[in-house]
């Protein structure tokens, strides 16, 4: 019976000398708190996506609790969650402008050419280690098999006769999509920019004729007929600068080829 007690002494002593070393030990390493931390990462959507910059919510709140970043930074969360956030930091919002994600490739089914049928699994990255990059014609153009679908957490995209599109109305500005797609072809823009080119090509007009009816073919039309000179056209492509863009509509009426379109909703293929 001694021997069960002494047992229990030494257990119970043992326990409350650890627990005291623990409580010294916690007060001793602990870890402030950083409030408005706190609070920001509670105003974000917690979607993770990176779209901001940073790894994850976490990353961005302590990045702004610490001035490193600013309160508009999320791009998923838009001007209500940036006011929640500047209002917590003490600050302004600042403008947000929304941004949505466009494919640049018309190369439909129709449009571009196949050189050979692809068997295999139904994944862009995989695909593009076959010869040409790719069944495509087009080396620059959309694979269709959908990856781009796989991390898009708004459901805004879907393969139309076999290219990526996108909805501009669901599209939620994260960037994962444009991340994700092994040839760059989805580019982020503001929501209000009125045209968009729809074509990533960098090869010569002539190269691209013979692969696509739907591709830049680098003639300047564009460039020329804009007043703004919002418009550039390096590598045989032409691209529209937003901040310059004064949505006239010059472009889509001067293009030959008709790939610069109207960003109306980009569920139309572009």
């Amino acid at each position: 019976m001694n021997g069960v007690l002494i047992a229990i002494a030494v257990v119970g002593g043992t326990g409350i000398i650890l627990g005291i070393l623990l409580g010294i030990a916690g007060d001793k390493f602990a870890v402030e708190v950083d409030e408005k931390e706190v609070a920001v990462r509670a105003a974000l959507p917690g979607n993770n996506c990176g779209g901001c910059g940073f790894p994850g919510c976490d990353g961005l709140a302590a990045a702004i609790a610490k001035g490193e970043a600013k309160p508009n930074a999320c791009p998923v969360g838009g001007a209500p969650v940036a006011e929640a956030i500047a209002s917590i930091m003490g600050v302004e919002a600042g403008e947000v402008i929304k941004r949505v994600a466009v494919i640049k490739c018309a190369g439909d089914c129709e449009k571009a050419k196949d050189i050979y049928e692809y068997v295999g699994p139904k994944d862009c990255r995989l695909a593009g280690n076959n010869p040409n990059g790719g069944a495509k014609g087009c080396t620059f153009g959309c694979l269709g098999l959908g990856n781009c679908i796989k991390v898009c957490e708004h459901g805004a995209i879907s393969i139309v006769n076999g290219i990526a599109v996108v909805d501009k109305e669901k599209c939620g500005g994260c960037g994962q999509c444009a991340a994700e797609c092994p040839r760059g072809l989805i580019e982020m823009v503001p929501y209000d920019l009125a045209q968009v080119v729809s074509c990533n090509s960098k090869d010569k007009g002539v190269d691209v004729k013979k692969v696509c009816s739907a591709g830049c073919i680098g003639c300047m039309l564009c460039a020329k007929n804009c007043p703004s000179e919002a418009i550039t056209v390096e590598n045989n492509l032409a691209h529209i600068d937003p901040e310059k863009c004064i949505n006239c509509g010059n472009c889509v009426e001067k293009c030959p080829v008709k790939i610069i379109k109207k960003h109306s909703n980009c569920s139309l293929q572009l």
